[in-house]
């Protein structure tokens, strides 16, 4: 068999094709570049502008990005994990009032965890808790300077009371109560200074008392009462004194030979 010679013609492209994708290809090259001029910038003072991102240090891989004016944070900020999904785990909205942000934190799958304002690094005010992976919130909290401040209240999944408690500076102040599901009051006593002080009542589940009584300084006081089967079965004061043990007021001695004598 004789050998065949294949020949390949190239079709020239007309120059108006060439032209124009070489203009794509250095109009991609000199977005980039802006791009890149446009980001992490600070003016004359030294003061962040304009649109900024921040990087993990080990991993590179983009930790937030948001918009600064004059140094300050403006609009919304957004935060990432450091995984490859590069998910979303919280944002910041400094848009509302100044010196204070608006947060928003997530969890991998996307669900609120928890969200109120944060003013410098200091929770204020409102801030509101979800069960794992659900729209239902778990709990909503008071703060004040970062600090607790009023009533703090637990709900079930299915929106019931489970706890609420009063907070003054950070501790527990002032009434408390704990609620099963069902809606019997287990536990209504009072604080004082982050301490059980003043009456107290506990209950099983049933809603039979289990016990009552005062408290004071973080210590049972007075009298108590304990119950069996809804009953009452004994009465105790508190504080129990233990009892003293008593020593002889003299010891008599037994004589013995020699003039001596011997206990």
């Amino acid at each position: 068999m004789l050998n065949k010679k294949i020949e390949v013609q190239f079709i020239p492209l007309p120059n108006q094709i060439i032209m124009k994708y070489l203009s794509i290809f250095l109009l991609g090259i000199w977005s980039t570049l802006a791009l890149a001029q446009d980001i992490n910038q600070v003016d004359a003072q030294g003061r962040k502008q304009g649109k900024w991102r921040g990087y993990f240090e080990e991993s590179k891989r983009l930790r937030y990005e948001g918009q600064f004016d004059q140094g300050r944070e403006v609009g919304i900020f957004t935060y990432y994990d450091d995984t490859k999904a590069n998910t979303v785990v919280a944002t910041r909205d400094f848009s509302k009032t100044p010196g204070s942000a608006y947060t928003i934190f997530y969890d991998t799958k996307k669900n609120k965890v928890s969200e109120g304002n944060v003013i410098g690094k200091q929770y204020d005010g409102l801030w509101t808790y979800y069960h794992h992976q659900s729209p239902a919130v778990m709990a909503t909290e008071f703060y004040k300077n970062g600090k607790l401040e009023g009533l703090r209240k637990v709900f079930y999944k299915n929106g019931k009371l489970a706890e609420e408690t009063m907070y003054s500076n950070g501790v527990k102040n002032g009434p408390y109560r704990k609620i099963t599901e069902s809606g019997v009051v287990l536990e209504e006593s009072n604080y004082v200074a982050g301490k059980f002080d003043g009456p107290a009542v506990f209950r099983d589940g049933d809603g039979q008392l289990v016990s009552k009584g005062n408290f004071k300084a973080g210590a049972k006081n007075g009298y108590w009462e304990f119950y069996k089967n809804g009953k009452l079965e004994k009465k105790e004061k508190y504080p129990i004194r233990k009892p003293r043990l008593m020593k002889n007021a003299s010891v008599s001695k037994v004589a013995v030979p020699g003039g001596a004598s011997k206990p």
